[in-house]
């Protein structure tokens, strides 16, 4: 999670990209895995009004589409992936394939992460407003057989994020 708030930081100090949008449920843990990177980001000094979220997804399937279907709600016109190289390359057909076409994906380039690494640092937050109240652990809520079905398929809503929001 800290590499990917740290790549979405250089990507957005290299200007490649003007927002970020930070995807992840409460999962494993009561918090918003969205909320805290957002959090982080905005700690490092991305201003708050280029950093957004999305809360639903569970899989890495989910945060692809879902993410991508927020960024579209949002306005968004020109939208990418970035993550991890292992991720970027597990999700790069998906995408392709369920998503769209034209959604480019941008792995962490893991020598420039190598030069970031010595000054990463773990900035103060608070955890508390990206709790999720009357969470209960995926593990407890699905099976084994549906989570590995999400994490390679993905449980997807279609119905979700559908109607525009604003233009950026």
């Amino acid at each position: 999670m800290k590499g990917r708030v740290y790549w979405a930081k250089y990507l957005y100090d290299k200007g490649i990209t003007r927002n970020i949008l930070f995807s992840g449920s409460s999962v494993y843990s009561p918090y918003y895995e969205g909320k805290i990177m957002a959090l982080y980001a905005a700690a490092l000094g991305i201003p708050k009004d280029h950093i957004f979220t999305e809360i639903r997804a569970e899989h890495s399937t989910e945060n692809a589409y879902y993410g991508y279907k927020r960024a579209l709600q949002l306005g968004f016109t020109h939208i990418a992936l970035a993550s991890d190289p292992f991720q970027s390359k597990l999700l790069k057909g998906f995408i392709r394939r369920k998503v769209d076409r034209n959604m480019m994906v941008i792995p962490m380039v893991m020598d420039t992460m190598n030069v970031l690494a010595p000054a990463m640092i773990d900035p103060q937050i608070d955890f508390g407003q990206a709790f999720h109240p009357g969470f209960v652990p995926i593990s407890e809520r699905q099976s084994f057989w549906k989570r590995l079905r999400g994490t390679l398929r993905g449980n997807i809503d279609t119905t979700i994020y559908a109607a525009p929001v604003s233009r950026r």
